[in-house]
């Protein structure tokens, strides 16, 4: 299984990693999206229909085909959430809301055992898929991101960056947007959402942390990483399915109406 620190490893020599996002409650369908060239899965537990349960069989899927890293985001900012998903096996966790200072070192320390932090001693399923129990292993190197999506956010975004032990700072557009009072979408042009997301890379560029966002196809990905984007996911599995419905119904059906219909939804 590959593990955070092959993350750390290519994100320590300048590289970009890309991964994929996994709303639906299958081990199959994260399993599928192990594809060669995916540097990690995100197991969406907050906003997908992911419980506990399934998130530790998607876990058993990506962790069998040995080349993504598994990640989650939790639904909540809360030490025990945070520590039962590290528990389970996930080698790096995505936390949701977070607007200042106090709010990204809890979610640091609930990701550290003491005397880092307050995590709690029991990785019961971790500790056979690390194939230790040293806190070094199954503790020190694992990964913590936090989403920064709210207009307070922004404005305390340096208190946040230079949070001590945090990996990175993800930008999801649409949450963000919402947090500034716009349509949530993923590809947003708004001269203040683009100012917002600017602000937020430059501090991490300042701060040496992980600059991550969410894309809504890896050409808008690469777009990112050019940048100086470095974490950044270009997919999820709920998005896959129906769009690629979408195009090959309108192929079957022809006509320039459905065709149409397709390219404005930006499926093809």
């Amino acid at each position: 299984m590959n593990t955070a620190s092959s993350l750390r490893n290519k994100l320590a020599k300048g590289d970009t990693v890309f991964g994929v996002w996994a709303a639906l409650p299958c081990a199959f369908s994260a399993e599928l999206m192990c594809a060669e060239g995916v540097d990690y899965i995100c197991i969406d537990q907050q906003h997908g229909l992911v419980d506990y349960g399934d998130m530790v069989g998607m876990l058993r899927a990506i962790e069998g085909r040995g080349t993504a890293v598994p990640f989650t985001r939790v639904p909540v900012n809360q030490p025990w959430v945070i520590g039962k998903a590290f528990d389970a096996g996930v080698q790096g966790v995505v936390v949701p809301m977070v607007s200042s200072r106090a709010e990204a070192a809890a979610a640091v320390a609930a990701c550290r055992y003491a005397p880092a932090g307050v995590r709690s001693f029991g990785p019961v399923r971790a500790s056979m898929v690390m194939n230790s129990r040293d806190i070094a292993v199954v503790g020190d190197s694992v990964m913590c991101f936090v989403m920064v999506e709210t207009r307070e956010g922004v404005e305390r975004i340096d208190e946040i960056a230079s949070t001590p032990g945090l990996d990175g700072i993800y930008i999801g557009p649409a949450d963000l947007a919402l947090g500034l009072g716009l349509p949530p979408n993923l590809d947003k042009e708004e001269p203040e959402h683009v100012a917002a997301v600017e602000r937020i890379l430059d501090a991490c560029k300042k701060y040496g942390i992980v600059p991550g966002i969410q894309c809504g196809s890896g050409k808008n990905a690469r777009k990112f990483a050019e940048r100086g984007f470095r974490f950044i996911t270009f997919t999820k599995d709920s998005s896959l399915l129906p769009a690629a419905v979408e195009k090959e119904i309108a192929a079957a059906i022809g006509g320039d109406s459905a065709v149409n219909n397709v390219k404005q939804k930006g499926y093809v």
